[in-house]
């Protein structure tokens, strides 16, 4: 990876980390902040499905009061957010799961551990209730960095089935992108682009980096094995490391395998052309009564350096001094798998 590349992910990396830090604010922020986040909506469809499924609930007047209130609060041009806030609000005031849902997606993860919400993916739950708070849900999922589970809830659901489509969209690239689903991400990019200006322009921005970096992302590259590298880490940050992560583990060490593997092919043919060369200058053997270079018998002392690369018993010194030489062109992160290679090359080495 050069430097010029090497800076550009970095500085992706700090515009990505600064958006997901905006969007965060999203659910607190002021009706200002929140109408430059997209244009206009259609309320009144929104508001005759929710009375509908109201109706279907038989939902009490005090209930009812409570909600007209809300909508009545919204903005005069609001935007998709806007929609999707009230609506979630909406289920809360009838539904208990959804007050559950909404109460713990209102603030920021507090821990490792989320609570399941089965009743989201449940036959039984009316579509428009649970498609809209699979949303509310993954897109939280996706703030608190919980990609693989916001995954699971959003994936299935289409713009069609909820009031914020681009959210939708937005939020499964973003999940997909961090999870290395190129096919999937680009192609949730392409729906998303195809919204033109229906989608928040904020939207749109990250958007367009999303794509182009899926595009030049290239398999089993260093920049590839970089990001499952801070997959795992990410992973193990949240208490997971169950057999998926260490499958994922494997398969960094697996890759690391095959480019150091490429590398010493590499290597070799380079050397034996110039072993070829070599051979050709020195094909006439030297007379026997002159000495090839120096005076003495050429006589040395063997030094027993055992029968095999034991990497695990070198001084921390040598082995410090090793590791930076072998990191050097690799991304800091690199370094826990490199030592864990060599070790692993000195365990199959051992009888």
């Amino acid at each position: 990876m050069n430097a010029n590349r090497r800076m550009l992910i970095l500085s992706l990396c700090a515009f990505f980390m600064a958006f997901r830090a905006a969007a965060a604010a999203d659910v607190d922020a002021s009706p200002s902040a929140a109408a430059a986040a997209g244009p206009t909506v259609d309320v009144a469809s929104v508001r005759a499905e929710l009375g509908r499924w109201l109706d279907a609930r038989k939902a009490d007047e005090p209930a009812r009061r409570k909600i007209d209130e809300l909508w009545s609060a919204l903005p005069a041009k609001p935007n998709e957010l806007d929609l999707l806030d009230a609506l979630s609000r909406s289920f809360a005031l009838v539904d208990p799961a959804a007050a559950q849902l909404a109460e713990l997606c209102a603030k920021p993860r507090s821990g490792h551990i989320v609570p399941a919400q089965p009743w989201l993916l449940d036959a039984s739950t009316p579509t428009f209730l649970a498609n809209n708070m699979r949303l509310v849900f993954g897109r939280w999922l996706v703030h608190a960095e919980m990609f693989d589970e916001a995954i699971e809830q959003l994936s299935g659901l289409a713009a069609a089935d909820v009031v914020a489509p681009t959210t939708l969209l937005f939020y499964q690239a973003l999940a997909q992108h961090t999870l290395l689903r190129k096919d999937d991400g680009l192609k949730t990019l392409g729906e998303l682009d195809k919204a033109g200006p229906n989608a928040p322009r904020r939207y749109a921005v990250v958007a367009k980096l999303l794509e182009e970096d899926l595009k030049s992302l290239q398999d089993e590259s260093l920049d590839h094995i970089a990001r499952r590298m801070n997959d795992v880490r990410r992973k193990l940050g949240l208490g997971r490391g169950g057999k998926k992560v260490r499958e994922q583990e494997d398969g960094i060490i697996e890759s690391l395998d095959k480019i150091i593997k490429k590398l010493e092919d590499q290597q070799s043919s380079s050397s034996s052309s110039g072993g070829m060369q070599d051979n050709i200058r020195s094909s006439s053997p030297a007379p026997d009564s002159m000495p090839i270079g120096g005076k003495g018998p050429g006589d040395v002392n063997k030094r027993d350096i055992g029968s095999q690369a034991d990497w695990g018993s070198i001084s921390p010194a040598e082995r410090e001094k090793a590791l930076q030489e072998i990191s050097r062109d690799f991304p800091p992160h690199f370094r826990d798998v490199i030592e864990q290679y060599f070790r692993r090359l000195a365990a199959e080495e051992k009888p």
